[in-house]
């Protein structure tokens, strides 16, 4: 009997949870949208942190770094997650303001990815958000080291997996004020089905 790491891997299930129907007509053109209706189909579905995303920056020798936290805002204006400027993302994120987003949830076979510049939330809304962390966690936080930050996305993907192998892709590209749309895999393939401004 092999018992190598690979051979233990190879062995786990993968793809166990049951994907929604979805149909490319359902899906709306902004993707600001869809990622809104995900999440909370993702939690409905029993996600039990459906706002955790592991999020990548680089450092200044350009290797990669990832680490998990927590959503705490999206909208038209981006992507937020905040964290101490002291910290290694904080640094990270200062010398090349640049991240992605990944999001998993495996009861429901989809993911979500967003990539895109970084920039900080005025020092009102990150001091709101501060407030709002509990005596403890704040605690722990020098005078201005909060920072809330924004993925500004230029780039989202909406990934729904399946057993056959013939996963779904939803990319939305940012060309000037619009979103392009596309859509692969599923029962066929559909390219360039979308081209409307987002909000």
């Amino acid at each position: 009997m092999d018992t190598t790491p690979a051979a233990w891997l190879r062995a786990r299930p993968s793809l166990t949870g049951s994907a929604p129907a979805l149909h490319p007509d359902a899906v709306p053109d902004d993707p600001l949208a869809l990622f809104l209706n995900w999440i909370t189909a993702a939690a409905e579905a029993g996600v039990a942190e459906p706002h955790a995303s592991t999020l990548a920056t680089v450092d200044a020798d350009g290797v990669p770094d990832a680490r998990t936290l927590i959503l705490k805002d999206v909208d038209e204006r981006g992507w937020a997650f905040a964290g101490t400027r002291s910290s290694a993302k904080g640094r990270q994120l200062a010398a090349n303001p640049a991240a992605a987003l990944n999001f998993w949830w495996q009861p429901v076979l989809r993911a979500v990815r967003v990539r895109g510049p970084v920039v900080e939330a005025p020092e009102e809304e990150t001091a709101a958000d501060l407030a709002a962390r509990s005596a403890a966690a704040r605690a722990g936080v020098a005078s201005g080291d909060w920072v809330l930050w924004r993925i500004v996305p230029t780039w989202i993907e909406f990934w729904q997996g399946a057993v056959d192998r013939k996963h779904i892709r939803i990319v939305y590209t940012r060309e000037g004020d619009r979103w392009i749309r596309s859509w692969s895999g599923g029962e066929g393939t559909r390219q360039g089905s979308g081209e409307e401004e987002s909000a």
